[in-house]
């Protein structure tokens, strides 16, 4: 039968038994303590090491990655995308209430355009500082663990925000949601390492299918509530979608079979590839499981091996295109409820003559505004399909760097900016899809270029930076735009250009790689 490797080299009780291979200090203790010779073992356990490093693995063993790969995408992934959408929905609908919540608190309680710029970046504060912490925490105990905890603060920040009574609670409140919403990232990372190599990329991709349902959602929910309801029912709403996300976890959310067996828990990452045999239809892999990351295990997810010799040029690029890819897609987003809520018919009309008092300003958005804004906000469907469709055949760096540069020459035709706001719409419906494009096939790219041991941190710095970026897209989205357009649309052209030449810099290029356990197998993914 294919797929099933036979154990010839020791005996078995029955045929489902399994003999793990312990870590290496494991097994330094056990034999100490049975009074046989430590190093015996220990060199075997080496050679293991070894073998399955180089993708030598002995009959009777496999590895991680071999069983995800044997055993296929079926049940188990379909299941585990919706679980983990739910995580892409939670985080989607609390930054896009943040377009929605400035101007409705501008109108009711007076706020400047500072305090309504500073509103969204207090939130973006909170995601950029925690993003590593919750990466270190994912690699520590679990990327089930870390997502549990970070959704259930979610709901209760989101949820405490809706009864916010003066500006300074409702900051402090959302500076809360952006530190929890800071470890969605790691579900990125738990759905990846349990995808087969030739369907993860086009499944990461479609997992912001998720992402734009929640946007979609957000705008529909504010034309149903905002009219009536306000934006205290919107918050309140808003937050469910965190709250289903711990229910379904908790019920039917497994560990990363990685992460237990990097952890020397390979008895938990057995049981689960049985499961995802089991959902899948799949006979099991005999043998014994190849732990090849214990020899890393006393210094996994630090920080500072992001920047080692062989990562260091790999992270500062990644950084740079996080950042910029965070502070176009967010200044879009901005941009577009800034634009619609503009007074009168010329949208287009920002030249700061307007006063930032709500009695000069202030304007609801109505049904036709919400209308263009969802319009806008459906863009990302055929920006993920164009990233499914050059993902594979281009590769991760050129299709982020194609869509970087399709991108700069959409944002160029808003310097010529038309008052007709059918024609606005379509040019933010490309400049948007292309943004959510280019994000996309970063959150490919990143889990695949760093190690196991590393890949939570690696994709929580990433994050962090991304949210640096869209922490300061504010000042331009909502107060340098009211001043000039033109020059708001200059700085996100220039960072979108430097953004797509650091993509064709990147040193690695990660298609047709299986996921690498430890640095030296990163290295070898060289374009």
């Amino acid at each position: 039968m294919s797929g099933i490797r036979k154990i010839s080299s020791f005996k078995r009780k029955t045929s489902l038994e399994r003999v793990p291979v312990l870590p290496i200090h494991e097994k330094y203790a056990e034999r100490v303590q049975n009074d046989l010779d430590p190093f015996d073992d220990i060199i075997g356990a080496e050679i293991q090491i070894s073998a399955a490093a180089s993708g030598v693995v002995p009959d009777d063993s496999f590895t991680v990655s071999q069983a995800v790969n044997a055993l296929g995408f079926g049940k188990f992934q379909i299941i585990l995308s919706f679980v983990t959408g739910l995580c892409w929905m939670a985080d989607s609908m609390e930054v896009m209430i943040l377009s929605i919540l400035s101007p409705a608190l501008h109108c009711e309680w007076g706020v400047s355009q500072y305090k309504q710029a500073f509103l969204t970046t207090v939130v973006f504060i909170g995601m950029m500082l925690s993003s590593a912490f919750w990466g270190q925490v994912s690699d520590k105990y679990g990327r089930r663990r870390a997502l549990l905890l970070s959704s259930i603060y979610l709901f209760v920040y989101g949820f405490l925000s809706s009864f916010s009574t003066s500006y300074g609670w409702i900051l402090f409140l959302r500076f809360l949601v952006g530190f929890s919403i800071g470890c969605v990232p790691q579900s990125v990372t738990l759905f990846a390492e349990f995808l087969p190599t030739q369907q993860r990329a086009k499944c990461v991709v479609l997992m912001d299918c998720f992402w734009a349902l929640g946007a979609c959602l957000e705008v529909l929910l504010a034309a149903l509530i905002m009219t009536s309801g306000g934006w205290r029912w919107l918050l309140a709403l808003s937050s469910l979608p965190s709250l289903a996300f711990v229910i379904a976890a908790s019920v039917w959310l497994p560990e990363s079979a990685r992460f237990n067996a990097a952890s020397g828990h390979s008895d938990a990452a057995l049981e689960t590839l049985e499961r995802i045999a089991h959902d899948n239809g799949k006979p099991m892999l005999l043998g014994r499981l190849i732990v090849d990351d214990n020899i890393h295990l006393l210094s996994r997810g630090r920080l500072r091996d992001l920047l080692s010799r062989e990562l260091r040029r790999t992270t500062l690029l990644l950084w740079l295109i996080w950042a910029g890819c965070s502070f176009v897609y967010y200044g879009v987003v901005l941009m577009t409820t800034e634009l619609f809520e503009t007074p009168g018919d010329n949208v287009c009309a920002l030249d700061g003559q307007l006063d930032q008092t709500c009695s000069a300003q202030c304007r609801d958005l109505d049904r036709k505004d919400y209308t263009h804004l969802l319009w806008t906000t459906l863009a990302e469907f055929p920006g993920i399909l164009l990233t499914i469709v050059t993902i594979e055949k281009l590769g991760r760096k050129k299709t982020m760097a194609l869509e970087f540069i399709l991108l700069t020459i959409a944002l160029c035709f808003l310097f010529n900016c038309s008052s007709n706001r059918f024609l606005l719409t379509i040019i933010l419906f490309f400049v948007r899809g292309l943004a959510s494009g280019v994000f996309q096939a970063a959150y490919v790219y990143t889990p695949e270029v760093y190690p196991t041991v590393l890949r939570s941190v690696g994709v929580g710095s990433c994050s962090g930076m991304a949210r640096l970026g869209a922490a300061l897209t504010p000042y331009i989205a909502q107060v340098l735009m009211k001043n000039s357009l033109k020059l708001a649309v200059g700085v996100y052209v220039a960072v979108a250009l430097i953004a797509a030449f650091s993509c064709l810099m990147l040193p690695f290029e990660t298609r047709g790689h299986e996921l690498s356990d430890h640095r030296n197998q990163s290295s070898s993914a060289k374009s």
